[in-house]
């Protein structure tokens, strides 16, 4: 691992990890104009049907939540160019759905039963791509609360070596908690077996974008800081900001 402007690093206060396991469900069905994402009447359609189907799912008892997210703008990321030299196409994903289940073996199973391949071919049937993976917690900074009102980030990561995303992951993290008041944070890594285009997806919110957006675009230490110590250490970071449908 290479520090970058190391006067700068602050490694990230972390908790324990929870013992949850996710399923992760991203999808690429809208457009995007530029950074912010754009979708129609048939694709709000979707959306409700997506809600309707993960309202059903948290009535089983391995799961503890099933939220329906839609992107709202991609913020500044690092790594188009390290993305295009290894053949990965960039993360687009403006339908996200996120299941949580009681242990990462209750993930797997559920992948299984009817009531969720019923939401995954909703969904994929109207996608142009998926990503798709049962994942744990390996890092976390505090729960996620999907209050409706928020901003929720998934940070699509991508990575020569996966133990160095992690470490520099704790410093960017430490960044975010001190320049955004970031809270909460947690890091879904993919299980054995599981595909792996992404080590880690990063899960987060803030109450507001006021609350971290203008940090990304007028702290010049966001660049030469935490966007220059993924590209030291090749990583792309591909973040999308969403909200939650109720």
């Amino acid at each position: 691992m290479k520090i970058v402007n190391e006067q700068l690093a602050v490694t990230a206060r972390l908790v324990p990890p929870h013992d949850n396991g996710y399923l992760l469900l991203a999808a690429e069905v809208g457009t995007w104009r530029g950074p912010f994402a754009s979708h129609g009447r048939a694709h709000r359609a979707l959306l409700e049907r997506l809600t309707a189907l993960a309202a059903r799912l948290t009535a089983r008892d391995e799961v503890e939540e099933a939220t329906v997210f839609r992107a709202i703008l991609r913020p500044p990321g690092e790594g188009g160019a390290l993305l295009r030299r290894r053949g990965v196409a960039p993360a687009r994903y403006d339908v996200v759905v996120l299941t949580r289940t009681t242990d990462p073996a209750a993930a797997l199973a559920l992948r299984g039963e009817p009531d969720y391949k019923e939401l995954a071919e909703a969904l994929g049937t109207a996608a142009r791509r998926t990503h798709h993976i049962a994942a744990r917690d390996t890092r976390r900074l505090g729960d996620v609360d999907h209050r409706p009102d928020d901003a929720f980030l998934f940070n699509y990561f991508y990575a020569d070596d996966g133990e160095t995303l992690l470490d520099v992951w704790q410093y960017t993290a430490g960044w975010f908690q001190a320049k955004t008041g970031l809270a909460n944070s947690a890091l879904m890594q993919p299980l054995d077996g599981e595909p792996a285009e992404y080590g880690v997806v990063n899960h987060a919110s803030w109450p507001t974008l006021r609350a971290f957006l203008p940090g990304l675009i007028f702290r010049p230490t966001f660049r030469r800081f935490v966007l220059a110590n993924f590209k030291a250490n090749g990583i792309a970071a591909q973040p999308i900001i969403y909200r939650r449908l109720r």
